[in-house]
């Protein structure tokens, strides 16, 4: 085992952990913001098994997952937005549940967990139909092309799935103006993956003939 990979893991989970803890529960004033604990759960112990299986069978990919420095000048303006959009949904909905603003009816929160895990599971299966992807636009040694399965329907299925998660995480909070926050994500993500298709262009033998192949980039007949 790698132990330093190990430690590198465990820290950001960690630290993933608290930070958001700290904005949903210090913007909630209370630790019985039950929703709040919900999205920690159905996030992070999926999140921490997915880790330890990815260290066992596949070490390098988890390397990729965790190497989050953008060298893309446009990639880095939006996983900074990004990150922005993210602290200001969390807070929101902890200020929201702690002044009843809009709290959504515990059903709509539970089918939204639901809706969450399944994007989790499409996750996982892009994850492992493609043990090219890193978290950073790049064309890596030796990489291929991959148009099978998820790959067959959409060209960023990755970008499928976590698109819909994110959406799915502020209702899960109860809170219908994070979602409405988290909206502004799909015109970010759209710059980046417009980014992302250069750089594949460019660099990857056989993308261009893979965009012809399949049309839809994100959502089958619509995007």
């Amino acid at each position: 085992m790698d132990h330093r990979l190990l430690v590198q893991s465990l820290t950001k989970f960690l630290l993933g952990v608290a930070i958001i803890g700290a904005l949903l529960f210090l913007s909630a004033g209370s630790l019985h913001y039950w929703q709040g604990w919900l999205l920690m759960g159905i996030l992070f112990i999926p999140m921490c098994c997915a880790g330890f299986v990815m260290m066992a069978k596949n070490p390098e990919l988890l390397r990729k997952r965790l190497n989050a420095k953008e060298e893309e000048k446009a990639q880095k303006a939006v996983v900074k937005l990004s990150g922005l959009l993210f602290v200001a949904a969390f807070v929101v909905a902890g200020l929201n549940w702690r002044f009843g603003w809009c709290v959504l009816p515990d059903w709509a929160v539970w089918v939204s967990a639901g809706l969450f895990l399944i994007c989790y599971l499409l996750y996982a299966e892009v994850l492992r139909e493609n043990t090219y992807l890193s978290r950073t636009i790049e064309v890596q040694e030796n990489q291929k092309v991959i148009d099978t399965g998820l790959y067959g329907i959409v060209r960023h299925p990755m970008y499928m799935a976590t698109t819909v998660l994110f959406l799915a995480m502020t209702l899960v909070l109860a809170s219908p103006f994070s979602f409405l926050i988290m909206l502004f994500y799909i015109p970010l993500i759209a710059v980046r993956i417009n980014n992302e298709e250069k750089v594949l262009e460019e660099g990857l033998e056989g993308y261009r003939e893979y965009r012809k192949k399949v049309k839809y980039k994100v959502i089958p007949f619509i995007w």
